[in-house]
């Protein structure tokens, strides 16, 4: 469990092949800053760009880590499968603070990022988001963006050649979070690894069931 509160910037500095087909996941190596490993044991969780991993090696004195990445996780994030700059957060302990809100680590959905640019003394970023999580996404609600926890402050559903193709999020940046994660790196077309909000998950699983949870409504997500 994470809180979407980034803890260092780290960088991959090395991806190598865990088998020589598409079926096969990499490993990769992350440089962390000095000091970042020295509470981390082998086999704890670290986000990855908002992806939980588990700690496979570690090099406190080198600064390194390594995790392996499956060739789904692969598939379902952005990010991970060559080497530049990451957002880094531990997981959640019982007595920390919870400083963004509830994040699983679980990457529900890619975006691309269709603006980014200064306005005043903050930056404003836009993110258009796949259709499937579009009915998440609320206004001054939570969602998570490379792993960092951040506020809706707009949602405008798109509908293009009479289909409804997701929506766009307006996401105000002050500077710490600009200068503090990953997210400076940013550029239109960029993609992000999404997040929803763990509670509206809940709520539609509810929504989605009988009263008495004898069986669940007819919903696209739902195995009948």
């Amino acid at each position: 469990m994470f809180t979407g509160i980034i803890t260092g910037l780290g960088r991959i500095v090395a991806v190598h092949s865990l088998g020589s087909s598409s079926d096969h996941g990499k490993r990769l190596i992350i440089e962390t800053p000095a000091g970042y490993l020295d509470d981390v044991g082998l086999g704890d969780s670290i986000a990855l760009n908002g992806a939980c991993m588990t700690a496979t090696t570690l090099e406190p004195a080198n600064n390194r880590f390594s995790i392996d990445i499956s060739a789904e996780s692969l598939a379902k994030t952005c990010g991970l499968a060559e080497p530049g700059i990451i957002n880094l957060e531990k997981a959640l302990r019982a007595h920390d603070r919870l400083g963004g809100h509830i994040v699983a680590g679980h990457v529900d959905g890619i975006g691309s990022v269709s603006h980014f640019a200064q306005v005043g003394e903050s930056w404003e970023l836009r993110i258009r988001s796949p259709r499937e999580l579009s009915k998440y996404l609320a206004y001054k609600g939570s969602i998570t963006v490379n792993g960092v926890s951040l506020t809706v402050n707009r949602v405008v559903d798109l509908v293009e050649a009479g289909a409804d193709s997701g929506s766009e999020i307006s996401i105000n940046l002050i500077p710490h979070t600009v200068e503090n994660t990953a997210l400076g790196q940013l550029a239109q077309g960029s993609p992000v690894n999404l997040e929803i909000d763990l509670i509206a998950r809940y709520v539609e699983r509810m929504l989605s069931t009988d009263p008495d949870g004898s069986r669940l409504r007819a919903h696209p997500n739902n195995i009948l």
